[in-house]
């Protein structure tokens, strides 16, 4: 049996940068968890450096 390819069409009455501004939020929503554990990562190992400069 043949498979059929899939074909989508969205319709999209937004301007492009309406349409851009709701995905550019969509992933910022999505990787926040992400970005604020790399942040506090960052930070744990700058403070890390610090008492390392100290200590000698």
């Amino acid at each position: 049996m043949k498979k059929r390819k899939l074909n989508y069409r969205f319709h999209n009455p937004n301007t492009a940068e309406t349409a851009a501004n709701y995905l550019l939020k969509v992933l910022i929503e999505a990787n926040t968890s992400k970005v604020e554990q790399a942040i506090q990562q960052s930070a744990d190992r700058q403070i890390e450096e610090e008492q390392r400069k100290h200590l000698v």
